[in-house]
């Protein structure tokens, strides 16, 4: 199965502006989960590996929704983790933490690579490894104000905040500079999941895509 490639994955991410974080204990209602965020506008689905079976979710997900969205694989700690994600379809790979070897095993395959950082030489290292995007992850933690305060030494550095991000702290984080959002349980929470609450799930994407258009409309309108 082949994904698109690294700058085409760039491009998709920037685009949505929200990475939808996926997580259930339930993998047989992920194909449905996607197909209801893809339809309330959040083109960008992340897949974790704590979901079991992962990787052939990530190859029904796919399958299902690879025409109209982006999808990737979550929460992986190692480059044996990211090769069968790459395989199984993923088009880009988000970590929670910094892993010299997956980093280099995505550089390999020409997939987009995001991992975790939260103090500014962890991010620093990240960067320096030639990676697309840090995630700062917990940003609950620090919330848009330590955004902010480490793109002052790093502006060059993009940065997609994950971990307590809401419909209410997109402007927040974007504008402290965020360049790309996840959210996880407030957009796709697994509850929802469990209940099949697709119209629920949709309702949440068409809040978060709206913020993020509204957001770029105001900063067009100034």
């Amino acid at each position: 199965m082949t994904a698109p490639n690294r700058r085409a994955c760039f491009q998709a991410l920037e685009q949505c502006g929200v990475v939808a974080v996926v997580r259930s204990e339930d993998p047989h209602l992920l194909a449905e989960t996607a197909r209801a965020l893809v339809d309330g506008g959040i083109t960008a689905i992340e897949i974790t590996f704590t979901v079991p079976a992962a990787h052939r979710v990530i190859e029904e997900v796919v399958g299902q929704v690879g025409d109209r969205a982006l999808v990737g694989a979550g929460t992986v700690l190692d480059a044996a983790t990211a090769r069968v994600a790459l395989l199984s379809g993923a088009g880009f790979v988000v970590s929670p933490i910094l892993d010299r070897d997956t980093v280099e095993l995505c550089h390999r395959y020409d997939a987009l690579v995001i991992p975790g950082a939260f103090t500014p030489t962890e991010v620093a290292q990240a960067w320096q490894l030639g990676v697309d995007a840090v995630k700062i992850f917990p940003a609950e933690v620090g919330g848009p104000r330590y955004l902010k305060a480490l793109r002052g030494p790093l502006p060059q550095v993009r940065l997609m905040p994950t971990g307590g991000v809401t419909v209410e702290t997109v402007a927040a984080f974007f504008e402290a500079g965020a360049w790309c959002l996840a959210a996880g349980s407030s957009l796709v929470p697994p509850r929802a999941i469990a209940r099949r609450a697709w119209d629920e799930i949709r309702q949440r994407a068409e809040a978060f895509r709206d913020a993020v258009e509204a957001f770029r409309q105001r900063g067009r309108a100034e």
